[in-house]
């Protein structure tokens, strides 16, 4: 009788402008056995990020690259399968980092316990994870929008999007999208109850934005760059706020970089900031866990997941994702819940 196996999938290549299914490459190995104080995890969602893209390079940027023929990494909600470590309990549905696998050996120091009464557990990588602590605290902590003020965002039905929306309009201030494709738009116009969202493939892109921010832009949220910013730079009032999370139009294509100059810095007073979400980490439990988490249960905060079943699946739907073919946070089951 066979041994069960360890599916993974490995970074093969690095990529030359936008990945392609050769990149990666999936193995099979022995399930990893735990030693004394560790955790054997059974792997039941992965999330799929833009970041990820910047982190098959060669080079790392705010973090170390992958190495060539290592696990791809990621953000995991998994079950404890076997426990040699008294902290933690099998069956447990655990938050974890344990990458592109079925199953993940962990010491538990990274671990964070999730409650399924509290919302699906696929959340905790999206609207009550990493992504919706994104929202919240580039929104809030750096964009600061008062009541009545207009905030921009784009990719306004991802996952990040999606949510810096929506709090904008908790806090008050008016928030307009821009999305790709009428669906998108619909979504988040009629579903998330956006102000007014902005098609980016119409031809005439540029001129909707303007008609739909008459009064100039005070936050613009950043995670997409390109064109988009190009639209957005002549609507920005004095003193405007950008959070810059984000080049998910950049990070395979250099021919689509734009940026906001000094000049355009200086004689407009703007404030651009760019942040990696851990920055403001003792904010996650204290602060944005509790506020999302009633926010969800009040109907105020709404989200729209995309899964993909099957790890095998993941490299394929990575590199959609950066095309803008996903809709809503992009998640992969690995294995039934």
């Amino acid at each position: 009788m066979h041994a069960p196996l360890n599916h993974r999938i490995v970074l093969a290549s690095h990529p030359d402008g936008r990945p392609v299914p050769a990149n990666f490459r999936l193995e099979t190995a022995p399930i990893p056995e735990p030693q004394e104080g560790e955790l054997l995890l059974e792997i039941l969602y992965l999330s799929l990020d833009p970041y990820m893209r910047t982190r098959m390079n060669a080079e790392g940027t705010y973090a170390d690259a992958v190495p060539l023929g290592t696990v791809m990494l990621g953000g995991t909600v998994a079950r404890v399968k076997q426990s040699r470590n008294p902290a933690w309990q099998e069956g447990e549905i655990v938050l974890s980092f344990s990458g592109w696998q079925r199953y993940a050996i962990s010491d538990g120091s990274q671990l964070r316990r999730i409650d399924p009464a509290i919302a699906p557990i696929s959340t905790a990588l999206g609207v009550l994870g990493m992504p919706g602590f994104t929202a919240y605290v580039g929104l809030l902590d750096i964009g600061r929008p008062a009541p009545g003020e207009t905030v921009v965002v784009a990719a306004a039905s991802g996952a990040v999007g999606s949510a810096v929306g929506q709090i904008a309009r908790i806090k008050g201030a008016r928030a307009v999208g821009i999305a790709g494709g009428p669906d998108k738009c619909a979504f988040a116009r009629d579903v998330l109850g956006f102000d007014a969202v902005v098609d980016h493939h119409a031809p005439d892109f540029a001129k909707q934005l303007a008609r739909a921010c008459p009064d100039g832009i005070d936050v613009y949220f950043e995670n997409v760059g390109g064109k988009v910013l190009e639209a957005v730079k002549p609507l920005l009032n004095d003193f405007a706020r950008i959070p810059v999370c984000g080049l998910i139009a950049e990070y395979s294509d250099a021919g689509a970089a734009a940026s906001i100059s000094l000049g355009d810095t200086l004689f407009k007073s703007l404030t651009v900031r760019g942040f990696i979400q851990t920055e403001f980490v003792e904010r996650r439990e204290a602060a944005f866990l509790q506020e999302a988490s009633q926010w969800i249960r009040d109907g105020l905060l709404r989200y729209r997941e995309d899964v993909v079943d099957g790890l095998e699946q993941a490299p394929q739907a990575l590199i959609g994702m950066l095309d803008g073919k996903n809709f809503g946070k992009l998640v992969v089951r690995v294995s039934g819940d």
